[in-house]
């Protein structure tokens, strides 16, 4: 059971720009295609078999999403991937999610968002706002982002130099295909974008004296997968006391050690009991 005022604690750290949501494939819970009510395929499991036309792999691709990606890099090229992501996010009409439309409510200075869907920026469609995108393997360029700034109406790409850093910011390590496709999928992707998140070549210079001493609030995310577990130790550098903190329900061992070795505390409990503090919220998810 969940402290119900550690969560209302939460809710205002949010708000006053003092904890910062991080957010990952389960908060897409809920969410399903227009057409024909079928989920959205958010996690490693769904995005493997929607990629492999509904087919498992082998075992040892089925483990993540990365390495399965790079399988079929591998055989079909970069581009394949790059189509199924864009096909799948941004060609599909999804309902839309209840819990980003609350999170979005709640006004937050700054949010990392790690899926690769587009619900949070269409949340932010008529707020200018600021949005980091991840990259990988790009030639001629050191850095792996692209910023662009949201007037209320749509994007433009600016420089670090440029961006109005009153407004909030939307961090897609991962990619997003709006306003243009750009990814992190396969394991060269995360290979290059990692080497790079650790040289300090993946975040702007802005962001990293905003991030000094903030608090995350990880919702959706388990903290099995290593590759997962190595973007986010990079993108927390930094972080206050604690750290942060995990919507967690029945974590295992392995996430118990890293939760504790990365300075997070865990909440048994997922990220429904914030909403459930405001039911009309609980209601719009249902």
């Amino acid at each position: 059971m969940a402290d119900t005022q550690l969560l209302a604690d939460l809710i205002s750290g949010i708000q006053t720009g003092n904890v910062v949501p991080y957010i990952g494939p389960g908060v897409l819970q809920g969410v399903v295609n227009a057409e024909n009510g079928e989920a959205i395929p958010a996690d490693s499991d769904s995005l493997i078999l929607a990629m492999n036309d509904g087919k498992p792999m082998a075992p040892r691709l089925m483990y993540e999403f990365p390495r399965a990606a790079m399988n079929l890099e591998q055989k079909r090229g970069r581009k394949f991937i790059e189509k199924f992501l864009t096909r799948t996010y941004a060609e599909t009409q999804w309902t839309q999610s209840g819990f980003h439309r609350w999170l979005t409510e709640l006004k937050p200075n700054y949010v990392v968002d790690i899926n690769r869907d587009t619900q949070l920026q269409q949340c932010y469609s008529q707020r200018p706002h600021i949005l980091i995108v991840g990259l990988a393997r790009m030639a001629g360029t050191d850095f792996r982002f692209k910023i662009y700034q949201h007037n209320g109406a749509e994007y433009s790409e600016v420089q670090q130099q440029e961006v109005d850093t009153s407004l909030p910011i939307l961090f897609k390590p991962m990619g997003t295909p709006w306003p243009e496709a750009n990814y992190v999928a396969s394991d060269a992707d995360y290979v290059d974008y990692i080497t790079e998140l650790m040289g300090g070549f993946a975040i702007p210079s802005f962001l990293k004296e905003y991030r000094k001493e903030k608090q995350y609030l990880f919702m959706g995310l388990r903290m099995q997968r290593d590759t997962e577990r190595m973007v986010l130790s990079d993108i927390i550098y930094a972080a206050g006391e604690p750290s942060g903190w995990v919507m967690l329900p029945d974590a295992n061992e392995k996430e118990k050690r890293f939760c504790a070795k990365k300075n997070l505390q865990i909440i048994d409990a997922d990220w429904t009991a914030l909403l459930a503090l405001d039911k009309s919220a609980l209601t719009s998810v249902a």
